[in-house]
């Protein structure tokens, strides 16, 4: 019967404990995330200063600034003292920013209370911790269940933020924010597994060198080019669907299906990179996804396409995006040196907020003075230039199926 649990093939009831529990600290924390973005704009000219876009934006992406910031000494931090004692930190910090912004009665109040809120930067840590507690064949899965119940904790953010705004306010919302994170602290300490002993580093495996190999490096930019196109396609997606027909407040009734359907079908795709250790193919496939998206978007014309168009286009795109999501952490995990993996997810994960940023940024700007068709035109661009990079990409070899808490 053990045998039977151990069977290389199937998750272990720890393995499912740890990916269910770790999954759901990562829900509750961004699920306070999300709460906040449908409805900050709206509210911001009611605090003082709140009139000025630019600190609008600025309150609204001061979160990410000081997250990338701070993933790499999280993670490094974790690899030197434990995965749990740093999770714990920074859920508290993470709640403190919480609390300041509900009381912020000015714009600058609540841009310090953002900034605080991303010095919570656990993302890498909880990563590292979901790798720790998994076997290499199982962690693809595990990393799905982490994107899918980010996924779900976005979704759920668009039809309740309004609707919790509208009863609460701003300031209840960001309390509430506060005590997700407290009992994302709670669900750590009585759900998640003890993670096995620290690994120590052997010579060539200490330091950042030893996470910035080939590999790694191409990893790092894929995740960035996948959230630069993320973030890029948002700049301009609600526009194009309120040109198209759809109003503001029905928005969800569009993404909510698009997302929990491209859950269902990302399944055979990282069932099949898990079980048959074929990661390479299931990635080009997901980046040809995502370049027959973009290429779609970008020659649609000014008007853009109509509704139902837009919702197969962004179907195939969440898709691509979601499979991609749990892929490419998986392979960090197994790439990366045991003894420096919390360091490797920092880089990863600094990688990815960067491209968020950008995506922004540089979004903003092209939407701004050469239209959607050429932001969507320099978006497909990016996705082929990372398909030629990962078409080089030499996937690990698998290590013995191991449970990783025995030994």
């Amino acid at each position: 019967m053990q045998a039977d649990r151990e069977s290389p093939e199937r998750m272990s009831p720890i393995e499912l404990r740890a990916g269910a529990s770790l999954a759901g600290v990562f829900g509750l924390r961004m699920l306070g995330l999300f709460l906040i973005l449908p409805v900050f704009a709206v509210h911001a000219p009611l605090l003082s200063g709140g009139e000025n876009l630019v600190l609008v934006g600025v309150a609204l992406g001061a979160y990410g600034l000081t997250q990338a910031t701070l993933q790499i000494p999280f993670g490094i931090a974790s690899d030197r003292w434990g995965r749990k004692p740093v999770i714990y930190f920074g859920l508290a910090v993470f709640a403190a920013g919480s609390f300041l912004a509900a009381g912020a009665t000015d714009i600058w109040t609540a841009i310090a209370g953002r900034c605080l809120q991303g010095a919570g930067a656990i993302s890498s840590v909880v990563v590292a911790l979901a790798a720790d507690l998994t076997r290499e064949r199982h962690r693809t899965k595990v990393m799905a269940m982490i994107g899918s119940m980010i996924g779900l904790a976005f979704a759920l953010s668009l039809v309740a933020a309004p609707l919790l705004y509208q009863v609460i306010g701003m300031g209840g919302l960001f309390v509430l924010i506060g005590v997700l994170a407290l009992a994302a602290v709670w669900l750590v300490a009585v759900a998640v597994p003890e993670p096995p002993r620290r690994v120590p580093p052997v010579r060539g495996e200490a330091g950042l060198a030893a996470v910035l190999h080939p590999e790694l490096l191409r990893l790092n930019a894929g995740i960035f080019v996948l959230h630069v196109v993320q973030m890029a396609l948002f700049v301009v997606l609600p526009t194009m669907l309120v040109g198209a027909g759809l109003a503001l407040e029905r928005h969800w009734l569009l993404y909510l299906p698009v997302v929990l359907v491209s859950f269902a079908i990302m399944v055979p795709p990282v069932l099949y990179a898990d079980r048959r250790n074929q990661p390479k193919p299931v990635l080009l496939g997901s980046v040809v996804l995502l370049l027959v998206v973009l290429s779609a978007l970008a020659a649609s014309g000014a008007g853009g396409p109509g509704i139902p168009v837009l919702a197969v286009l962004l179907l195939v795109f969440f898709v691509a995006f979601n499979v991609l999501e749990a892929l490419l952490p998986s392979l960090v995990s197994r790439i990366a040196p045991a003894a420096t993996r919390g360091a490797a997810i920092g880089v990863f994960n600094t990688s990815q907020t960067l491209g968020l940023f950008v995506g922004g940024l540089a979004g903003g700007w092209l939407a701004k003075h050469h239209g959607a068709g050429v932001l969507f035109g320099a978006c497909a661009l990016l996705a082929l230039a990372w398909l030629a990079a990962a078409c080089g990409m030499r996937a690990p070899g698998r290590t013995p199926a191991v449970n990783p808490l025995q030994g």
